[in-house]
């Protein structure tokens, strides 16, 4: 992206983390919107064969967390892990079989998610420690001082098509534009913690449940209109916030496929341009051997 930034200022922390396994509890079944009960995969562990530009939905599974879903095991590091962590962000493998294996963060959800090249992926598993090369909380555009950035790397926004142009708006390219009807589970919450769940692409329920979010993929960049995520997230008309999808499938009502908010400013300030290439694997980000 071609627009002015303070990326000369920022610091890079390694922070520390782990594969983290998928949990259950006793009673097991959840309740789709119909009324039927599920048990299906999606959270935790390694998720293999979901990767960016692969499509967020259509699978059997709930909350689906592509790729590895990584946490450190004590709180306060985690949250460290959760709030510094951003997109585009370096990961290193750095126990197991698959040590040195590099990959890159895609969001944040129950844990921090993590693509990589098939093959490397499918020699990890659970409890192999990873390392975060963090870098971007405190990114800001010197041009677009109304626009508050967050979970961004220097490493995406150099990668993102678009940038300043000769109206002095922040061109931004997004796969998919949102409707904010679609805007469920997160509304609230700290837009540097977790996701946003989008509902609207329950597969195979009823019709008046779509959205049309069902092309939906993972690591699509959308716009979200009239979401306002610079301090929390919030419906207000004249805002609109940019987000990355990092999680995929689910059927609880109210949850859907999660962007994670790179973005959020005045309507005004963005020019927003429909574009399918605007996604993580277009980016080709874990190809950067500097990723930052």
């Amino acid at each position: 992206m071609k627009v002015a930034s303070n990326v000369e200022d920022l610091l890079t922390q390694v922070l520390a983390g782990e594969v983290w396994p998928p949990l259950a509890d006793r009673h097991g079944y959840r309740v789709d919107p119909n009324g039927d009960a599920f048990y299906l995969p999606g959270m935790g562990g390694v998720t293999l064969d979901v990767h960016c530009g692969d499509p967020a939905t259509g699978y059997r599974s709930d909350h689906l967390e592509p790729g590895l879903s990584v946490r450190h095991r004590e709180t306060g590091p985690n949250y460290a892990l959760q709030y510094l962590t951003c997109i585009g962000n370096r990961v290193e493998v750095s126990s197991g079989p698959k040590k040195g294996a590099l990959g890159f963060v895609i969001g944040q959800h129950a844990y921090v998610l993590v693509d990589m090249e098939g093959d490397e992926m499918r020699g990890v598993t659970t409890g192999d420690q990873v390392t975060v090369l963090a870098v971007g909380q405190g990114l800001k555009l010197a041009d677009h001082p109304e626009i508050v950035v967050k979970n961004c790397s220097p490493a995406l926004l150099s990668a993102m098509a678009g940038g300043t142009n000769a109206a002095g708006q922040l061109e931004v390219h997004v796969s998919v534009v949102i409707p904010p009807e679609a805007v469920g589970a997160g509304a609230g919450m700290a837009s540097e913690y977790a996701n946003t769940d989008l509902m609207g692409a329950y597969a195979g329920l009823d019709d008046d449940l779509s959205l049309g979010l069902e092309s939906l993929r993972i690591g699509d960049v959308v716009a979200m209109p009239d979401q306002d995520h610079r301090f929390g997230r919030g419906y207000r008309e004249g805002w609109t916030s940019i987000g990355i999808i990092s999680t995929g499938s689910c059927l609880l009502f109210g949850h859907g496929p999660g962007p994670s908010t790179i973005m959020s400013g005045p309507s005004s300030s963005f020019k927003i341009v429909e574009d399918d290439t605007a996604n993580l694997s277009f980016f080709n980000l874990v190809q950067h051997r500097e990723l930052s």
